[in-house]
């Protein structure tokens, strides 16, 4: 059994709409009503939720956005690459692993609103983290844009929106 088989048997992980697999493992029972929330929540939340987050060097994060800030934990595998665009168009890149003497960090925070994809740095490989949100996720609040929805938006960076998007 290949280490990435193992992984998603041991943590029951499933297919993930933007690529990758995942598994919640964290909802907070208590949750902050809608009038509590900005205006562009609709419903309440719960406080937190966290999942386990699996992608391979064969398949990537698409870009994607949430309103809530996404707390990323890298626990195994490749070092991981994360892109951000902010709804300005300012375009950045991390990377989450273990190698911190090489500017490697262990935890990341993607601002809530911005447009975000990740990918498995090494080759035949994969990349085990946890993702955390507050408030609590919810598929209400997730925008799986079309490619070129984001190149009308961000025609500067083409490039990228057009390797890490599917549509």
């Amino acid at each position: 059994m290949s280490e990435v088989d193992f992984l998603i048997e041991k943590f029951d992980l499933s297919p993930h709409p933007e690529g990758g697999y995942f598994k919640e493992t964290y909802r907070s029972a208590e949750e902050i009503e809608e009038t509590a929330l900005p205006n562009d929540y609709k419903g309440s939340r719960n406080h937190s939720t966290c999942i386990y987050f699996l992608l391979t060097s064969d398949t990537f994060s698409a870009f994607h956005k949430i309103s809530q800030d996404e707390i990323w934990h890298f626990y195994s595998g490749s070092p991981l690459k994360l892109y951000l665009i902010s709804d300005n168009g300012a375009y950045s890149e991390y990377i989450i692993g273990n190698d911190f003497s090489n500017g490697q960090v262990a935890q990341f925070v993607v601002p809530g609103g911005y447009w975000f994809a990740a990918k498995t740095i090494k080759p035949n490989s994969y990349s085990f983290v946890g993702c955390t949100v507050a408030p609590g996720f919810d598929f209400a609040d997730f925008v799986l844009p079309e490619r070129q929805e984001l190149i009308d938006k961000f025609p500067q960076h083409e490039d990228i929106i057009t390797r890490l998007t599917r549509i």
